[in-house]
């Protein structure tokens, strides 16, 4: 070989990658994980695309992988690398993406992404690391564990009630969308050779556009086996290669198919298929609602499923980015939705949203009794609260600061005869009680939105007058 790497020539992780400290890895010595590094790292420049690759990794003891590998870098949630992956090929189809996983990232909570990932079949490659133990969190049982293996959740050894180990490349070799499988192990010199040779395929499958290639490594873990590196090897050999028979699975090379065409990022284009406009939406504000906050605004909008409060935050999240403010709307969709309280967080932005969470709004609407109660006392000092007083009967104890507003929303949208839109009184309640835009940017948002159901503006409009009405004049029941 050249002397090319795929690594960087000095490990930060430890004394700022100074010393010899700065050529060590966080693995256990006899760990698996330094020869799975390696052998990944030479294929890469042996077939000359480590400028163009990406590596996904995972939680657990691959954790770090971004300190060793001189190539791009993705680090993913638990379990979730290769639908990373994926993401990273389609962008970028001519980029080589690895996903490095282990037991128990991706045989435990990653078992759905990897199996979608294998039978969707778009070339990516994945390294799965089969220690058949949870290295990093102190040892406990993982899909892979043998019966009768003792861990810190089976003192006593994996027994029938724990049900028998995951042998996963066995279930993904029967996908008909993976193209190659291979288990392999690193107890001895042809083991090791084995290994790197079965990397490479996979690799070369993916750089030739073939097809998705899964290569399952059998790794020792002296630490949470209690063994010595000597005896750990030994233990692969004598033990594990036992209950995962070591070999091909499944070699089905397809003919190249994968050559995607680039996908555009154009915002023009953009434009075009969404069949959205390219011009500058009429804007109504003088400026951004520095009164409320100088750079972001927070909106906590809750109720039960169907009270219109996901509704509603889309409405002023379209309002804000009419007016040329950055906004978001993240919706939160849970088990309490049916008859609890299912909620939308809302920020505007004068020049970037940095974080779509609310979890401490300048304003709250809730438009029931547990949402009132469960939010209430987040909302920050000097925030506003607004409440549907059809259905909630007494006010929340806040602090002395933030403004108090009990809106008939439901109670009002009845008398217009179209319950519905009380989320719309409540929109327009929540413009009067804050000045957060105009009221016209809102209306004209609603106007947008009702395009295909004209017949609904009139009755929305007045809905939205009426909320206006309410907190101006203090209307807190309702009684056409």
């Amino acid at each position: 070989m050249s002397g090319k790497t795929a690594f960087f020539e000095h490990f930060d992780r430890h004394a700022h990658g100074k010393g010899l400290k700065g050529a060590t890895t966080h693995y256990c010595p006899g760990c698996g994980h330094g020869l799975a590094h390696k052998y990944v790292a030479e294929s890469l420049v042996e077939l000359g695309v480590e400028e163009r690759t990406v590596m996904i990794s995972p939680v657990g003891c691959a954790v770090f992988l971004f300190y060793y590998f001189d190539t791009g870098n993705t680090q993913a949630a638990h379990g979730r690398a290769p639908a990373v992956a994926l993401g990273h090929k389609l962008a970028n189809p001519e980029s080589i993406v690895v996903s490095y996983q282990g037991d128990g990232d991706l045989a435990s909570i990653g078992l759905a992404e990897i199996i979608h990932a294998a039978q969707l079949g778009i070339p990516i490659s994945v390294v799965f690391i089969n220690n058949a133990i949870y290295g990093m969190t102190g040892g406990q049982m993982a899909p892979t564990t043998l019966m009768g293996q003792t861990s810190t959740t089976t003192p006593h050894g994996r027994g029938r009630m724990q049900g028998p180990p995951m042998r996963v490349s066995e279930m993904i070799s029967q996908l008909d969308g993976a193209t190659y499988v291979e288990r392999c192990a690193l107890y001895d010199q042809r083991t090791r050779k084995a290994c790197k040779k079965a990397i490479k395929k996979a690799l070369t499958l993916q750089v030739e556009g073939r097809g998705f290639g899964f290569v399952e490594v059998l790794s020792e873990c002296p630490t949470h086996w209690g063994m010595s590196s000597i005896d750990a090897e030994a233990h692969v050999r004598d033990v594990l290669s036992k209950a995962y028979p070591l070999g091909v699975l499944k070699d089905e090379a397809a003919e190249p198919w994968f050559a995607p065409e680039k996908p555009c990022f154009d915002p023009g284009r953009v434009v075009e298929v969404i069949e959205a406009s390219a011009e500058r939406p009429e804007r109504f504000c003088s400026g951004f609602p520095e009164h409320v906050d100088p750079v972001d605004v927070s909106i906590k909008l809750a109720g039960a499923g169907g009270d219109g409060a996901q509704t509603a935050a889309l409405l002023v999240t379209k309002a804000a980015i009419n007016e040329g403010f950055d906004a978001t709307h993240i919706p939160s969709y849970g088990p309490e939705s049916r008859g609890g309280t299912s909620y939308a967080d809302v920020h505007i932005a004068r020049d970037e949203v940095l974080s779509p969470a609310a979890p401490e709004p300048h304003v709250l609407v809730a438009f029931n009794a547990p949402s009132l109660a469960k939010f209430a006392s987040a909302v920050r000092p000097g925030g506003v609260i607004i409440y549907d007083s059809s259905v909630i009967s007494a006010a929340p104890e806040v602090d002395a600061s933030v403004r108090v507003y009990p809106v008939p929303c439901a109670e009002i949208a009845s008398s217009l005869g179209a319950r519905v839109v009380k989320n719309v009184v409540a929109l327009g309640a929540l413009q009067e009680a804050l000045k957060l835009l105009a009221d016209e940017s809102f209306l004209t948002t609603l106007r947008l939105s009702l395009a295909s159901k004209c017949a609904m503006i009139p009755v929305n409009e007045e809905a939205y007058r009426w909320g206006v009405k309410a907190v101006r004049e203090g209307i807190s029941a309702f009684d056409d």
